[in-house]
């Protein structure tokens, strides 16, 4: 009786001990373990070969110091309500950064949308018409709420008359729209979004740096850590 008590005991001093070394352990590599920085500021940075294609638009000098790239969707409310935002940024740092544009279709009319905008892009007047389609997407994008007593035109006529403003050739922007010419290349922006973990619009990355809190003063805020770089 005497030896097995003393066996028990034994066992118990041998599982204290390696609770305590298991518990150091722990406590050295958690601490000893690089973080990854992941703040409000922006997180880490990413691939640049999926953040700005050869054919991506873009606006501003290319030797700018800051590169924006957005992900967007011609139909996200939220785009076309920020898009005010993002000139007055581009004027503010006029010259230290460029825009990028990628799309990110997630809406039910954003694919053909984006290839309005591509067949005006063809044309010379890729950022007027992503301006005019933000200014006029009330008219053509998808409606929320009940229904409206009077049915809206359908899109294709409402993207011709688009298309009139801008001072396009009509037949050659319908013809784009219609044969769905631009799909491989928007299906490319998405691809690489999804690759970049994009899940919402509009997303920014700044020199690579993704926006993590959606906002002004936060873009404003990591713009500024990359100047001071």
């Amino acid at each position: 009786m005497r030896k097995e008590v003393k066996i028990l005991a034994a066992i118990v001093i041998v599982v204290i001990i390696g609770g305590v070394f298991a518990a150091n352990y722990y406590r050295n590599s958690v601490q000893n373990t690089p973080v990854t920085a992941n703040s409000n500021s922006g997180k880490p940075k990413v691939d640049p070969a999926t953040l700005v294609r050869p054919d991506s638009p873009v606006l501003g000098p290319a030797d700018a110091t800051i590169t924006l790239v957005e992900f967007y969707d011609p139909e996200c409310e939220s785009c076309a309500s920020f898009a005010p935002v993002v000139k007055k940024i581009l004027a503010d740092y006029q010259g230290k950064i460029r825009l990028v544009a990628r799309y990110m279709p997630l809406h039910p009319n954003s694919l053909t949308a984006a290839n309005f905008i591509e067949a005006a892009a063809e044309q010379g007047k890729y950022w007027e018409a992503q301006d005019l389609l933000f200014k006029k997407q009330p008219e053509w994008g998808t409606i929320h709420g009940p229904a409206p007593t009077t049915p809206p035109p359908p899109i294709n006529e409402l993207f011709d008359k688009y298309a009139k403003e801008l001072g396009l050739d009509t037949t050659k922007a319908a013809a784009a729209i219609k044969e769905k010419r631009f799909d491989a290349k928007i299906a490319q922006d998405k691809k690489d979004g999804q690759t970049l973990g994009v899940r919402r619009t509009p997303t920014f990355f700044v020199n690579g740096r993704e926006l993590a809190t959606f906002g002004e003063p936060s873009l404003r805020a990591l713009i500024e850590e990359e100047l001071k770089k």
